[in-house]
């Protein structure tokens, strides 16, 4: 069992900057991905950011430039900087952690309660 922690959800202005962060606890295998995902009222949930134990990352094209990902493997962190604020950025943000025991062939998925982002002025 893996539990997720979030935080440094709020509210800002347009442009501004806000970082999220989520720490991962429990059993925690060494080959996983972490990330946060996202979703608006009425939309699906969609990918904002994620990054391998191992360093890769991928973003949503609309993210791209504007947030960093990055991970704290010791303290199995991720964190999330979120830089050039839109309205569109608006949503419930869930940190993400997924795993594959070595003696498992599926990936096991594990999320977070979720954090409020508003952008607003």
């Amino acid at each position: 069992q893996v539990q997720l922690v979030e935080s440094g959800g709020g509210l800002v202005q347009p442009g501004g900057s806000l970082r999220l962060s989520c720490a991962a606890s429990g059993t925690i295998f060494s080959r996983n991905a972490m990330g946060w995902y996202r979703q608006a009222p009425g939309k699906q949930r969609e990918l904002v950011a994620a990054i391998t134990s191992g360093g890769i990352t991928n973003y949503a094209d609309s993210v791209k430039g504007r947030f960093t990902i990055s991970r704290d493997n010791a303290e199995n962190t991720v964190y999330l900087h979120m830089n050039s604020l839109k309205p569109e950025d608006t949503a419930v943000y869930y940190c993400n952690y997924r795993h594959r025991p070595t003696y498992s062939t599926t990936w096991y998925d594990y999320w977070g309660r979720g954090t409020q982002v508003t952008v607003s002025s």
